[in-house]
């Protein structure tokens, strides 16, 4: 079992998470994060980190998440450094159906 990346990370993309993750396994799309299921140990101390509760355990309620989290860590940057929030992240943090508005396949920048 692993921990998910869920809607609410989209156009917030806090990078607390990233810091604390023993195995590196987060990867940086342009407006939001995900997690690498295969490389996830489930050790949940990305879990709390996160400010706007984005990261759940792999569930039968996340199944979309588990398959987005899949595909996007295979296409995107690896990160592994705090980074700065979107701009105006605190604007949408509270947002529902941010996947249909505002999910991106594009890369984020990646260091």
């Amino acid at each position: 079992m692993a921990f998910v990346v869920t809607e609410k990370c989209i156009m917030c993309k806090y990078s607390d998470c990233v810091e604390v993750c023993p195995v590196d396994c987060f990867y940086e799309g342009e407006n939001m994060l995900v997690i690498n299921p295969d490389e996830c140990i489930d050790c949940g101390v990305c879990e709390p980190e996160c400010p706007i509760d984005a990261i759940e355990a792999e569930s039968e309620d996340n199944v979309q998440w588990l398959e987005v989290n899949k595909e996007f860590s295979e296409k995107w940057a690896n990160i592994t450094q705090n980074k700065d929030q979107m701009p105006d992240a605190d604007n949408y943090k509270d947002e529902t159906n941010k996947y249909d508005k505002y999910f991106s396949e594009n890369s984020g920048k990646g260091d």
